[in-house]
């Protein structure tokens, strides 16, 4: 079972996992143990189900009524597809980032940062202004935008507006932060802020990043999956996965070969 050996702490526990859109497959039998507090890139060719597996992990994919699954998810050892586990509450404590920037149009920067904490019943304007300043910083926005929190977020440049959305994901403080092509729309130095808050956030934050990028994954990532045709072909160290992969194709894709 392709698991990471020195895994002490998982903070997901996935086991043959399955996600269907009608009679089709586009998730595969797929099991895998993801690192709490590290940060694990899912790679490969378009179309090989990354995105799938992880709309899976906080049941996004619930959305499209075609789509069902097979197989089991646990966060630290909860099952978040038990009857009794609502898919808002899994959202909650497994926040989604997006590849393309997704802010509120009508709401302001602060409104983007609480949308969520209201959602949830908080009303105290000192505890909404402390959480906004405190995911700002983690987003490593604060400095940029504190003087104007009431600007529109559209006015934000395209990088702003992406660190604003993983800002809005951090405020209502989840367990696991998931991370769709984040930076695929962005500028190399964008994408390079995007790439140092990633290894900044895993000290108090698991982090699954989908990424076309193989620079991309092997800096910012700690474990590596690569898959195909929505299998699993192979999981472990990033610099094990880059640098002397046990799978043929593996080394094909991170070489370039195809893909």
């Amino acid at each position: 079972m392709p698991t990471d050996p020195n895994n002490s702490a998982a903070a997901l526990t996935v086991r043959g996992l399955s996600v269907f859109f009608g009679d089709r497959a586009a998730v595969k039998n797929v099991s895998i143990d993801i690192t709490a507090k590290a940060v694990t890139a899912i790679i490969g060719p378009s179309g090989c189900g990354k995105s799938t597996f992880l709309r899976a992990i906080n049941r996004m994919h619930e959305l499209n009524p075609d789509a069902r699954m097979e197989g089991e998810i646990k966060l630290f050892d909860e099952d978040i597809y038990s009857r009794t586990v609502q898919s808002v509450t899994v959202r909650r404590r497994i926040g989604m980032v997006f590849q393309k920037s997704n802010p509120f149009p009508t709401m302001s920067i602060f409104e983007n940062v609480t949308v969520g904490l209201r959602l949830n019943g908080i009303r105290d304007r000192k505890i909404l202004a402390e959480r906004t300043e405190e995911s700002l910083r983690m987003a490593a926005l604060w400095d940029e935008v504190k003087d104007r929190l009431n600007a529109p977020a559209v006015s934000l440049s395209g990088g702003q507006q992406q660190r604003l959305c993983i800002a809005r994901a951090l405020a209502v403080q989840p367990e696991v932060l998931l991370m769709d092509e984040p930076a695929s729309a962005l500028d190399p130095l964008a994408t390079a802020k995007i790439e140092d808050l990633i290894v900044s956030l895993k000290k108090d934050y698991t982090i699954v990043i989908v990424t076309h990028n193989m620079q991309q994954a092997a800096r910012a990532s700690d474990f590596t999956a690569f898959f195909y045709l929505g299998e699993l072909v192979e999981f472990g160290p990033t610099t094990k996965i880059f640098t002397n992969p046990a799978q043929k194709r593996t080394e094909d894709y991170v070489t370039g070969r195809f893909g």
